[in-house]
Order: structure tokens, then sequence, then C-alpha cells
């Protein structure tokens, strides 16, 4: 099979904000406990930190996480979480029925965002508290001293403040099982009150209001215009999440969910712009798609869990290869909207629907950890808009490419690095792409991913059954790139001056 790229130097979507490759820890299962903290385990450090989890973590340079979830931030009270250990409540986590012990908080993760070499992104409970409350944390966290809240974290051994610079009002606003659910115009009119008053607390800061939860929402558009509507001038962002599955076993259809996850985000971009004309404004809304990935593998198995103990197995999918592969194309379709899409969480980073897994001897990757690395440390830079010329194929979301890409330039680096994924279960395709315009280049790698068996998976017995290697052919003739991409497999083509 025959395909190929066209690109222009002069033609690009925008630079990307290495904010796109964010992660995501929530109070859930064992993300947090067990996850990125342990204490007591001889592979923590003396503040209870996972260190095995912390070198993969580097690998994927990860640039942002958001805390405390999701759905757990909901009936949160961060002041459970500080000060004295011995004086924190345990409380029931009516989200995931769960109980939280409250050991790990706000000032414990972010001592572990600085051990991690990360930035957080904070959330704010707006379901079952509101605007006073994300002001009295927003001063916590982010006023030198002097103040109740600011002297308060004083106290907890804390002189200096936070800083944090990101924060989300609420998360999943509009689902029915969200703690403290409320309509598109409850929530727009909470989010511009709350964002009113923090940025008088903290002006520099930034805010994401909360877009749908999901594309087949019976609310989705009309949820984004009302919300926007109400805090337009209050924030800079609108989230957009989403989760994908193969409970059906059809692989094609499965691989095809990229377009879903691009429709979505342009229909998002739309209403955005909409408000803004209707507004007459001059201010751009930027997107966040802060939760997003392949969730359906741990689905039945939580049914049979526990309720009311503390940090239980959920949600602890085991990701196999086709998985990595609609992920590879989940990342490649965020790159092309780098225009507007400045900031994304890969929902969870550890246990949690991750691309980390642990037990209590140690830490492995998984297959969606791959590209994910890949993307996060090769994909910075400015993103080239880069025309597809593929045979395509039928799916539930219409017709897609076999072949799915995405051309990054990185001036400082002087390279260039084409993302691929090839969609054929069965044919590999031979790509063409003209690079005239870049002299001087040649290849410097082709790391490819790929694998007989679409279920095969890592184990902590086995974590090298899926995992890449720089064997791809390519070469790079007269300024003509031309490479070979086996069926089914993800590719990351590198050319350097």
């Amino acid at each position: 099979m025959k395909a190929s790229l066209c690109i222009d130097r002069h033609f690009t979507i925008g630079s990307v904000d290495k904010r796109i490759f964010g992660s995501f820890i929530e109070h859930l299962g064992r993300a947090v406990y067990g996850g990125i903290y342990d204490p007591g385990n001889p592979l923590s450090d003396e503040r209870g930190f996972r260190k095995d989890v912390f070198e993969l973590i580097r690998q994927i340079d990860v640039p942002v996480v958001r805390y405390p979830g999701g759905n757990f931030v909901s009936a949160y009270h961060w002041e459970d979480g500080v000060g004295p250990r011995s004086l924190r409540p345990k409380r029931l986590e009516p989200a995931w029925t769960a109980v939280e012990s409250n050991e790990f908080g706000l000032n414990e993760f972010m001592d572990w965002t600085k051990a991690a070499n990360t930035t957080p992104m904070m959330a704010v409970n707006l379901g079952t508290r509101g605007a006073e409350d994300a002001k009295n944390l927003l001063e916590y966290c982010n006023i030198s001293g002097g103040t109740l809240y600011s002297d308060l974290r004083r106290s907890h051994g804390y002189q200096d403040p936070h800083n944090i610079r990101l924060w989300c009002l609420g998360n999943e606003m509009d689902g029915p099982w969200q703690m403290g659910h409320k309509t598109a115009g409850e929530y727009g009119r909470l989010a511009a009150e709350t964002g009113r008053l923090m940025k008088m607390v903290d002006p520099d800061i930034e805010l994401v209001a909360c877009g749908s939860s999901n594309r087949n929402m019976s609310t989705f558009g009309y949820w984004e215009d009302q919300v926007l509507e109400q805090c337009y001038d209050q924030v800079d962002y609108l989230s957009l999440h989403t989760y994908y599955g193969n409970p059906q076993d059809n692989t094609p259809d499965f691989l095809a969910c990229s377009a879903d996850m691009d429709a979505f985000i342009s229909s998002v971009i739309s209403i955005c712009d909409s408000v803004k004309a209707r507004k007459r404004s001059k201010k751009q809304i930027c997107l966040s798609f802060d939760e997003w990935n392949v969730w359906y593998h741990s689905k039945e198995q939580d049914k049979q869990l526990p309720r009311w103990v503390q940090c239980p197995p959920q949600l602890e999918d085991i990701y196999n290869f086709e998985d990595a592969l609609l992920v590879g194309s989940m990342l490649i379709t965020l790159l092309r909207h780098a225009d507007r899409v400045k900031i994304a969480c890969l929902a969870q980073l550890v246990n949690v629907i991750a691309p980390i897994m642990t037990d209590s001897t140690g830490a492995w990757a998984q297959t969606i950890f791959y590209p994910y690395m890949h993307a996060s440390c090769l994909g910075r830079g400015t993103v080239l808009q880069t025309q597809i010329q593929s045979p395509c194929y039928e799916s539930r979301y219409g017709d897609v490419p076999y072949l799915d890409a995405v051309t990054i330039e990185n001036e400082e680096e002087e390279t260039l690095t084409i993302f691929a994924v090839n969609k054929n279960l069965s044919e590999d395709i031979e790509l063409t792409a003209d690079f005239r315009q870049y002299e001087g280049y040649h290849v410097s790698r082709h790391i490819v991913m790929t694998h007989s068996d679409l279920k095969a998976v890592n184990t902590k017995k086995n974590p090298n059954e899926v995992i890449p290697a720089d064997t791809g052919i390519s070469s790079l003739e007269n300024g003509i790139l031309s490479s070979h991409l086996p069926s089914k497999s993800w590719n990351v083509i590198i050319l350097k001056k």
C-alpha cells in the first residue's frame, strides 16, 4: 500500500505547548497510595515517594499533572489533607465508594511535583462547595503570608507559597454522576463568580472551565455555549474529556476513534469562536483536553470490588498493543490541533488507567507508555500542516485513512519528527514525503513499535513484550523521504540537519 505526506515549512498549525503532554493523579484506587506514595516500602524515599515510579515518569518528561480529581474533587475538603497527619480525618469518598485516609494531601503533592520535575494543575471543589472555598485554597497556596490561610500554610512548614498557576473550576459538572451536578446555567454562573473571586486574589492564574464530559452527552454543544456565555471573560480554557474502548473486539472501528476525537475538538473550537463572535470579544478561548485515554478493560472486574475500603485496585486496565496504537493516534490528533489545544492530560499516570503499573516490589511500563513517551520527548516544536494521501477504510465514524500522521519542526534542535500510525492490520505502507525545503537533513532514527498479536500486553514478569525498537527502514535521497511502515505499527521518524 502506498501513501504520502504533503508538507510546506511555511504552512504551520502552531507551536506545541508542552503542557499538551500532561497527566493526571486522582485520589482513586492505587494511583496515590501504592502508586506514587508508598511509605515504608524499600523502593520509596524518606517521604514515601516511589523512586522506581519517578524513574519512569522522568522518561516521559511529564510537564503538568492534574490533581486531586476527577470525580473525587467534587466532595473534597482540602483542609482534611494538610497539617499534622495524626489530626487528619478519614472520610467516606462517595465518588468511588472508598475510604480516604487523607495521609497524602496538598503539601505532599506539591513536594511530589518538585521531585518528579513537573508542575501542578489544581482542581477546586465546585460540587459540594463553591467560590469561598476556592478563594481560601488559592490564598493558602499562593499568598506569601500575613493572612489566615497563608499563615496556616506557613504553620504547616511551608514558608514559601506554592505559586500554583493553573486551576480547574470543578470537574465534569454536566454529568449526572457528579456530586453537586449542575445545569449549564447554574455551573456557568458559579464558574464566573468563582473565577472572578480567584482572580481578585491572584490575577495571574489561568482558569479552566468544565466543558462536556464527552461528545455523546445529551447536553453537548448547548452546555459549552451556555457555560461560556456566563464565564467567557473570567476563564482561559474550556475542558474536554473522552475515553474509548473496544468491548466488541472490532479493531478497525476502535482505531478509528481518533477521528471522533478530532471531530470533538473541532466542534468545541467552533462553539468557543461562536461565543467570541456573539460577545464581540478579542479574547480567544483555548482548550484543555484534561482527561483522555483508553478505558474499558477493568469495568467488569470493578463491579466485584468491595465498598468503603481504602485504595481498592480500581480502574486497573491492562493495556494491549492495539490500545497503544490508538493512544498514538490520539496524540497525533492533539498535536494536529496545537493552535488551540494547549493543555492535555493522559488519565491517569500510575495504576489507574495508566501507562505505569506498580506492585509492592516494582514498577513497569504498559504498552501505551511508549507512544506517550515519544510524543512528549520528541514532539516539541512547531506543528506543520501535514496533508495525508492514503487509502481509507469504512468505520462507524466514516471513511478513515489507514495512515495517521503529523510532522513537527524543532528549529532549535534542527530536527523534523514524523509520528505515524499504520492502522492497516495486514498491509505495510510505503510512505513518501517531499522534504526538499529542508536542505542538509538526513534520517537520524526510525523507531517502530509493532507486534504480531494485537492483544499482547506487558507484565511485571515480561515487561518487554511490546516495546519500540530502532529498526525502522527509512531513507532520504535528494530531499525525498521513503519509509516502510509495517502493518499495525507506531512509527517515529526523525530527520536531523
